[in-house]
C-alpha cells in the first residue's frame, strides 16, 4: 500500500513539472469521456422523459389491434388461389373489429373495463365562415376518448349522450380555430356554424364547445401561430358518416378499473379474439399495454443511445495512443532516472508499476475533467430540447473505471519496456 501511494505521489510530481504536456496527453481522454457522458446524460433524459409521457398517458390501458399474419406463415394455394397475403387493397370490411365483438368484450370483462376509446380520422380539410378559413383534422372520439383525455375546455360543454347515439352535426373546436373565424371570441363561436370542407365534401357543423389547443412541437412550443391544423372533435359515428364509413374498427384502447392487472386483462381479451380471427387469413388480433410499448420504445432509445456512445468512445482509444505515446517519451527522458533505482535494488515489478500507475493518474484526471465537461453539456443540451436533464452516475461511474483501464492497457507496453532496461545501458544513457 505503501509503495502504491509512493507511485502515485511520483506521478503526480512528473506531471505538475510537465503541465502543458500533461494537459495535451489528457486531452482525448476528455474529449473522450466527455462526448460518451454527454451522448448518455442526453439520452436517459430523453427515455426517461418519453417512458413518464407515455405512462401519464395510459400507464394501465390496454390496446387492441389488428396485425397482419405473417406471410410465410401460410401461403397455401387452393383452386389457383393463393392464401395468406394481405389483400392489395388493405384490410377488408370482414376483419375490422365490429361493434358485436366489442359489446361481448365489454360483458365479459365487465367488472375489469372501465371505458373504450375509439377513433376515427376522416382527413384533413378546411373549416369555413364566410371568406375565413382554418386548416382541421375531422376526428371522430367515442365517449371513452373523453375518459383517457380531458380536453380543456374554454367556453362550452361536451358531447351528450344524445349527440352520440343520434349523429348529430355538433363539434368541439380549437381556440386557434376561434381565433381565425370569430376573432378570439369563444363565447361568441357557441351555437355557430361552421361548414367543414374534408377530401371534396361539405357539411355544417354547430360548435358546442372550444378547447384550448395544446401543442406538441419540441420543447412544448406552439409552432405557426393561428395557422396550425387543429383537431376538429366530432361523435365518432358523425365522423364515420361523413366518409360512408363501415361501423367497424381496426384499432381500440380499453381503460381498465382501478386496480385491474393490464398484462393479465391483455392475455384474456386476446384469448377472447381467438376465436374471431381463427380461420382468418389476412390478419390477426395483437394485444399489448402501455408498459411493453414503454419497455419496447425504451431498448429502442437505450440502443441508439449505447450505438453512438460507442462511435464517441472512438476518442478514447485515441486518448489512449496518445497515452502510451507521452509514456514513451517520459521513459527515454528519465532512463537514467530508471537505471539509478534499479542499480539501488528496484525491482522489475516495482518500476512497471510506477509508469502504469503514472499513466492511470493521467486518464483518470482526465477522466474527472472529461465527466465535468460531460455532464455540464449534457445538461445544457437536455435543457434546450426541453428534456429535464438526468446525468447517469452508473454511466459516469463506469467511465472513470474505463478511462483508468484504458491507462493500464495503453501504459503497460511503456511500463514494462522501463522495467527490463539494463541497469548499466540506463545509467550510461545520454
Amino acid at each position: 500500500m505503501l509503495l502504491i501511494w509512493e507511485n502515485i505521489i511520483l506521478a503526480i510530481n512528473s506531471l505538475l513539472s510537465n503541465k502543458m504536456r500533461a494537459l495535451l496527453t489528457m486531452l482525448g481522454i476528455i474529449i473522450g469521456i466527455g462526448s460518451v457522458i454527454a451522448i448518455i446524460t442526453v439520452g436517459d433524459s430523453l427515455t426517461l422523459s418519453v417512458s413518464e409521457n407515455m405512462q401519464s398517458m395510459g400507464a394501465n390501458d390496454v390496446y387492441v389491434m389488428l396485425n397482419s399474419r405473417n406471410q410465410e406463415e401460410d401461403t397455401s394455394e387452393i383452386d389457383g388461389i393463393k392464401y395468406g397475403a394481405l389483400p392489395a387493397d388493405g384490410y377488408t370490411e370482414d376483419d375490422y373489429i365490429t361493434e358485436e365483438m366489442i359489446k361481448e368484450m365489454c360483458e365479459k370483462f365487465s367488472n375489469e373495463i372501465y371505458a373504450i376509446n375509439l377513433q376515427y380520422n376522416a382527413g384533413s380539410g378546411t373549416a369555413n365562415k364566410g371568406k375565413d378559413a382554418a386548416s382541421v383534422n375531422l376526428v371522430g372520439n367515442s365517449v371513452g376518448y373523453y375518459v383517457t383525455n380531458k380536453l380543456n375546455l374554454i367556453s362550452g360543454h361536451m358531447f351528450s349522450e344524445s349527440d352520440f347515439e343520434e349523429r348529430k352535426n355538433v363539434a368541439i373546436v380549437s381556440d386557434k380555430l376561434v381565433n381565425k373565424l370569430y376573432d378570439g371570441d369563444s363565447m361568441k363561436a357557441l351555437g355557430e356554424e361552421v361548414t367543414l370542407s374534408v377530401n371534396g365534401k361539405a357539411e355544417t357543423f354547430t360548435i358546442v364547445g372550444v378547447y384550448e389547443y395544446q401543442s406538441m412541437g419540441m420543447m412544448g412550443m406552439s409552432m405557426g401561430g393561428d395557422n396550425v391544423t387543429t383537431d376538429f372533435y366530432v361523435p365518432l359515428k358523425t365522423a364515420m358518416d361523413f366518409n360512408h364509413a363501415p361501423i367497424a374498427y381496426p384499432y381500440l384502447q380499453v381503460i381498465t378499473t382501478v386496480g385491474t392487472d393490464a398484462d393479465e386483462l391483455s392475455v384474456k381479451i386476446e384469448k377472447f379474439f381467438e376465436p374471431y380471427y381463427r380461420s382468418n387469413r389476412n390478419c390477426e388480433v395483437n394485444v399489448v399495454t402501455m408498459g411493453s410499448m414503454v419497455s419496447m420504445l425504451t431498448d429502442m432509445l437505450s440502443t441508439i443511445t449505447l450505438a453512438i456512445s460507442i462511435v464517441a468512445g472512438i476518442a478514447l482509444i485515441v486518448g489512449g495512443i496518445g497515452v502510451m505515446n507521452i509514456m514513451l517519451v517520459s521513459i527515454t527522458e528519465r532512463t537514467r532516472e530508471i537505471g539509478t533505482r534499479k542499480a539501488l535494488g528496484a525491482k522489475n515489478s516495482s518500476i512497471r508499476m510506477q509508469f502504469i500507475v503514472e499513466a492511470m493518474i493521467i486518464c483518470l484526471i482526465g477522466g474527472i475533467f472529461g465527466v465535468i465537461l460531460g455532464v455540464g453539456g449534457g445538461v445544457l443540451a437536455s435543457n434546450l430540447l426541453g428534456y429535464p436533464a438526468r446525468p447517469s452516475i452508473s454511466g459516469i461511474v463506469v467511465s472513470l473505471i474505463f478511462s483508468m483501464s484504458i491507462g493500464i492497457f495503453f501504459g503497460y507496453y511503456p511500463a514494462n519496456k522501463a522495467a527490463k532496461m539494463n541497469p548499466i545501458d540506463a545509467l550510461r544513457y545520454e
